[in-house]
């Protein structure tokens, strides 16, 4: 991965907000939040409940619109981008893995994928996506037939088809133990390092954070400090 000192963004956020209307008063997500992360980074992003990580990459990801403040994607305002921009844009360029795996139960590890590959512009074949993942022997089993991390490895295999820009990964390993954990670890991690996506992993586990090439720590809805890792370790010496 390039430095930030010659890398380009990837995102810039500017002031960014997300204030939560509720009958107790406002929530604040997001407090005048201002970040950059770069092509290629693998970015851990810490913190407990209620900080702003998932609000955040919900953001990023174009799932969710601040209330104030901007994001710039590769120099576009990401922000100022209507419903139909947003759909285009989350379709070719975001790649999303999720706590819970939300595999359709009547279709293969391979037809769970190819659901991706078929509106994605220069997708991978599902055999190729599979194959990064370490399932080329489990293509055909049902999600039934899968072990949680299996099923795990799928959900990200199914991310990454498409060949996104960006792989968003909002605690991939939090209904993990730690074992399987990891082996969903190195998955996120082969794929950041053989296709250079820009890869962000939200986790309270800071056992987590030697993986990355920089830790962002939030708390009330601001980063906290950014740590960058002079020697990164790989994910397969992780412990918990």
């Amino acid at each position: 991965m390039n430095t930030p000192e010659t890398a380009q963004p990837t995102f810039e956020a500017r002031r960014l907000s997300k204030v939560y209307p509720t009958a107790a008063g406002d929530v604040i997500a997001l407090d005048e939040l201002d970040l950059e992360i770069y092509r290629g980074e693998m970015i851990i992003l810490l913190g407990p409940s209620g900080s702003g990580k998932s609000t955040l990459v919900n953001i990023l990801g174009g799932l969710d619109r601040p209330t104030s403040g901007e994001v710039l994607f590769k120099g576009a305002r990401l922000t100022a981008f209507d419903d139909a921009a947003l759909t285009r844009y989350r379709r070719v360029n975001i790649g999303f893995v999720f706590q819970f795996y939300n595999l359709i139960p009547s279709l293969s590890a391979r037809e769970n994928v190819a659901l991706v590959t078929e509106i994605a512009p220069e997708p991978l074949s599902p055999e190729d996506a599979l194959h990064l993942v370490g399932l080329e022997d489990r293509m055909d089993h049902f999600p039934a037939q899968l072990s949680g991390g299996e099923q795990q490895r799928v959900a990200v295999a199914r991310a990454v088809a498409k060949q996104p820009a960006v792989l968003l990964c909002d605690e991939p390993t939090g209904a993990l133990d730690a074992k399987t954990g990891i082996r969903v670890l190195e998955a996120i991690e082969l794929i950041n390092r053989e296709l250079g996506t820009t890869s962000i992993v939200i986790t309270h586990n800071a056992s987590i954070a030697g993986m990355a090439d920089r830790v962002i720590s939030m708390a009330s809805g601001r980063v906290k400090s950014i740590e960058a890792n002079a020697h990164k370790v790989a994910a397969s010496t992780l412990s918990w």
